[in-house]
């Protein structure tokens, strides 16, 4: 049986920003787990994208605002269904201003979705607006950016994992921590969207 589990990542920058995927990440990202991956953008090398296409063969990609030249050629974004949910996605660099839930809100009315992922920020984000759900991955290898995150802070490399049964969307979000000792864990939080006024929990 094909799985169901969606994988849904952006802002990779390899090897730009980030040297690779956090081997935690690669460790869990094992071929025949997951079923399709949405990526937001943001591949900038062809070893990334033969990567990705190793992991799952329904590779489904959007632009970002620094793809590699064949990028060029992709569309800005993109609508898949799984269960009876309309998933959408888009890198994030067209949404004015950047992040602004409103400007979310219409994009996913535009592209007449229950689920909206977006990219861009390089930041974790999950919640539930108007009887839709919106979804930012972060970056899967917390590459640097500008504009988001305090001087202090770095991204927090972070990927999800969907699963579509029905009506109901199981976001598993991975993220990569330092604990107080500087020592590396993979955190895995779960979020459960309903369609039609089920909600978050």
């Amino acid at each position: 049986m094909a799985s169901r589990l969606v994988l849904a990542l952006g802002d990779l920058f390899i090897p730009d920003r980030a040297a690779d995927l956090p081997a935690k990440f690669k460790k869990l990202l094992a071929p025949g787990k997951i079923g399709q991956i949405l990526c937001l953008g943001n591949i900038t090398s062809k070893e990334t994208y033969d990567f990705l296409r190793s992991i799952a063969p329904d590779l489904q990609l959007v632009k970002g605002d620094f793809d590699l030249d064949a990028g060029s050629n992709l569309p800005l974004s993109k609508v898949v269904t799984h269960g009876s949910l309309r998933i959408g996605f888009t890198h994030g660099h067209t949404i004015i201003p950047p992040g602004d839930g409103d400007s979310l809100l219409i994009a996913a009315r535009q592209l007449d979705v229950d689920v909206l992922l977006w990219g861009g920020t390089h930041k974790f984000e999950a919640y539930e607006m108007e009887g839709k759900f919106f979804v930012n991955p972060g970056s899967a290898t917390g590459a640097m950016t500008t504009g988001w995150w305090s001087e202090e802070q770095d991204p927090t490399p972070s990927f999800v994992l969907m699963d579509v049964q029905g009506d109901v969307l199981v976001l598993y979000v991975y993220q990569l921590r330092r604990d107080a000792n500087g020592v590396e864990n993979v955190a895995v939080e779960k979020v459960s969207f309903r369609k039609n006024g089920g909600g978050v929990s």
